[in-house]
């Protein structure tokens, strides 16, 4: 599995668009549907200029999209837009997962043949003693 879509998408352009906690509360306020520039700068910490970069890097990573309806811009929440993000990060869990269960695995091999050397020694000891304790 690639970490870029068919768009040219990549997970790093999405992650780093992410980044910026500013574009991540746009992302948030864009859930409600398609959104004008003034009406998010109007619920940002930044100025509309300020909003207008961050809605750039975003529409570039593929995050969010833009239509015009007459004079207004209209940003929106990309379909697949986290899609490639979604893959990168199921592919790094699944490897992640995969690494535990090898270690979890081998630690529990390392385990059993502990205890069998253990029980080994053990039953070894205890022959040596009973051996000691009989008569001779």
């Amino acid at each position: 599995m690639s970490n870029q879509s068919i768009s040219g998408q990549t997970a790093e352009d999405v992650f780093d668009a992410l980044g910026e906690p500013v574009r991540r509360r746009i992302l948030e306020l864009l859930r409600d549907g398609p959104t004008p520039v003034g009406k998010l700068a109007d619920r940002l910490p930044v100025g509309r200029p300020g909003v207008s970069k961050h809605l750039r890097v975003l529409t570039e990573a593929g995050l969010i999209t833009r239509h015009s309806v007459g004079t207004r811009n209209l940003y929106a929440l990309a379909p697949g837009g986290l899609a490639v993000a979604q893959q990168w990060l199921v592919q790094t869990w699944d490897a992640v997962l995969a690494a535990y269960a090898h270690e979890v695995s081998q630690g529990h091999e390392l385990r059993q043949a502990h205890e069998l050397s253990q029980g080994h020694e053990l039953g070894q000891a205890h022959e040596l003693g009973q051996a000691q304790r009989r008569p001779q």
